[in-house]
């Protein structure tokens, strides 16, 4: 390679196009983070020549480039920009706003030399003039406004051009409105550079002669122009961190194109039809993971990374984690068979995510959505993405439900699940991916950071676990009522066997957690010298210290057991529901009946209909209830067989 400082217009004044490879990123400059402190940069060494200071020069940065074979004697010289697309392309812009703020006959000099710099001549001799009159000719994704801007002779014609981009008083819209970033950019430099010049309206022509030198004298750039046997790639991945930071993506896009160059295939058609689709908005959006904010493309490729190869993949180690993905075996895989798994994956994982449509994968999704178990989802790509018919594959994602949630209900840590999942991700590849390897292998997990609960303690915990508030989020509950809803539909000739949409509901507790006014205690036998114990409690703190009793260990007497029982009970399955807000808000604290009342009323839920038949409900009837119901859990969670 060969490598030298150069001025901006050495860079710039020969007949050549720097062109940037269509799979790079699109152009991310900002005015915040890069144009102010270019503009600071340009007008220090502007004021210093009109202070008759000593030029010094203010480096920008390397600019690698790869010249292109030349094909006979027509068009322009062209280099491709691996690296420095966004250095080149604001110089671009900076020339562009230096033609379109000089309007004297005076500047004609100036103009020349600048138009030099700024859009190739001889266009007789060009191949298409409309594309190599430019010397930066950006991404297919900036391109239409590229042209469109930069070939404004002035700012009217640029605002007419852009007319829903200004106000009626011809000033560049601030809100509402998201601009071209090349429009954005010719209107910053243009006005900051107009400001400047006519602060001295006496001696506007030797600012000129200042801003045109410091732009094209006192910025440089050390320009790398590689050789046949220079590896691109190499040179790309090394000063990838300057400018705006490359995400793994932009990487892993680079090294894709530049594989597929390799294979003698289209890159432009395996673009178009491959890659593209993971260029929207959708892809780009960063998602949370924890403390990790990430776009959801980078999330797609670590997963499918750890799909294929059925090990946990290093977030931040991603594309090289990737590269080693894609010479398995000393073979590198072609571009196009890269492109066509991760679209395979990507197509499981939009619908996991999503948790919207009918596939199976798509209903684990919305089962799986409040537990947040991300690093389970390369087990479920591999399962979605295996030729099991839709049957078998509901099997395994329902195995896999029944493991998430009684684990859940039984208190039991999901920290180890990293390491479960990826251990049976492991064994269902070497042994095959079936229901019955899957149930064997979460059978035969044992520990309690690992196993998978068996019949009698799931229902024990769902009879007499704290879940809400307790054990389970809001989230979890509502997901865990709302399945047993779905099994209990199903179980009667019901005019509504579809299950409607009840994520708006709100949890409700039968016998509400404020209970002491409206809620006697059971009726005991009254204690000698102590008042009935059914007595309504005087306010919550006579429950609040029995619950500190319970604590440390002090003997209670009939009534407190009486009020530890019913502070137990309000929050198990049993006693919860689910209820439109308006009835939960209109019940309150009240007693059943007026409950009841609202229930006869305003429900037409399986799991409120059998209260209705109930005359009062205290800690019997919510044992009687919780039975019901947790006989229900074993058939919507069936669990390890035997």
């Amino acid at each position: 390679m060969k490598s030298e400082t150069i001025t901006v217009r050495t860079l710039f004044e020969n007949r050549r196009q720097y062109c940037v490879p269509f799979y790079q990123r699109a152009y991310v400059w900002t005015l915040e983070d890069q144009w102010e402190q270019l503009w600071d940069d340009i007008r220090e060494k502007a004021d210093a020549r009109l202070a008759n200071q000593k030029a010094t020069p203010h480096f920008l940065g390397a600019v690698v480039l790869e010249p292109q074979p030349r094909v006979g004697l027509v068009g322009v010289d062209v280099l491709h920009i691996i690296d420095g697309q966004q250095r080149l392309t604001t110089l671009q812009f900076v020339l562009a706003s230096i033609l379109l703020t000089l309007k004297s006959p005076e500047d004609d000099t100036y103009i020349g030399i600048v138009k030099a710099c700024f859009e190739n001549g001889n266009p007789q001799s060009m191949r298409d003039p409309a594309v190599e009159i430019f010397k930066v000719w950006p991404t297919f994704r900036d391109r239409d406004n590229y042209k469109l801007a930069l070939a404004a002779p002035n700012l009217d014609e640029l605002r007419a051009r852009f007319p829903a981009h200004f106000t009626r008083t011809a000033e560049l819209r601030k809100i509402g409105s998201d601009h071209p970033t090349a429009l954005a950019a010719l209107w910053y430099f243009s006005r900051a550079f107009t400001t400047w010049l006519t602060a001295d309206l006496e001696h506007v022509s030797a600012h000129v002669d200042a801003l045109v030198n410091a732009v094209l004298h006192d910025l440089k750039v050390v320009s790398i122009i590689l050789d046949p046997e220079d590896d691109a790639q190499i040179i790309f991945e090394t000063l990838n961190g300057r400018g705006a930071q490359l995400h793994a993506t932009d990487l892993i896009r680079n090294y894709l194109f530049m594989r597929a160059d390799e294979d003698k295939a289209d890159p432009e058609s395996l673009y178009d039809t491959l890659w593209s689709p993971f260029e929207t908005e959708y892809w780009a959006t960063e998602q949370r993971r924890g403390r990790l904010k990430k776009p959801r493309l980078e999330w797609l490729i670590h997963t499918a990374l750890q799909a294929e190869l059925h090990e946990e993949v290093d977030l931040s180690r991603l594309y090289f984690e990737y590269r080693k993905y894609a010479v398995q075996g000393g073979v590198p895989l072609t571009a196009e068979r890269q492109l066509l798994t991760l679209t395979e994956y990507a197509k499981h994982y939009k619908e996991l995510i999503g948790g919207t449509g009918t596939t199976p994968i798509a209903r684990f999704g919305r089962r799986i959505s409040p537990y947040d178990i991300t690093t389970l989802y390369p087990l479920a790509l591999m399962i979605s993405s295996s030729a099991l018919p839709d049957d078998a594959k509901t099997e395994m994602f329902n195995d896999l439900v029944s493991y998430l949630v009684r684990r859940a209900v039984c208190n039991l840590t999901f920290k180890n699940y990293n390491n479960v999942f990826l251990t049976t991700l492991r064994q269902l590849y070497g042994d095959g991916v079936t229901p019955q390897g899957l149930r064997r292998v979460l059978g035969g997990l044992s520990g309690e950071a690992s196993r998978w609960p068996l019949d009698g303690e799931f229902r024990s915990a769902c009879l007499t676990a704290p879940l809400y508030h307790g054990r389970l989020d809001a989230p979890k509950v509502r997901s865990i009522l709302t399945e047993l809803e779905g099994h209990l539909r199903s179980t009667v000739h019901s005019e509504e066997p579809t299950l409607p949409d009840l994520s708006e509901l709100d949890i409700d507790h039968i016998l509400p957690r404020s209970w002491f006014e409206h809620w006697p205690l059971p009726k005991i036998s009254a204690e000698p010298n102590q008042e009935a114990t059914n007595a309504p409690l005087a306010s919550s703190s006579e429950a609040a210290n029995v619950e500190l009793l319970v604590q440390v260990g002090e003997p209670l007497n009939e009534r407190q057991r009486s009020i530890s029982d019913r502070q137990d009970s309000v929050n198990r399955l049993g006693n919860l529901t689910l209820l439109n807000l308006s009835v939960n808000r209109a019940a309150q604290n009240y007693a059943f009946k007026s409950k009841r009342d609202l229930l006869i009323a305003n429900t037409n839920l399986r799991l409120n209909i059998p209260l209705i038949l109930f005359e009062s409900w205290d800690e019997e009837a919510i044992k009687v209830r919780g039975g019901l119901l947790a006989d229900a859990a074993l058939i919507v969670w069936p669990g390890p067989r035997p």
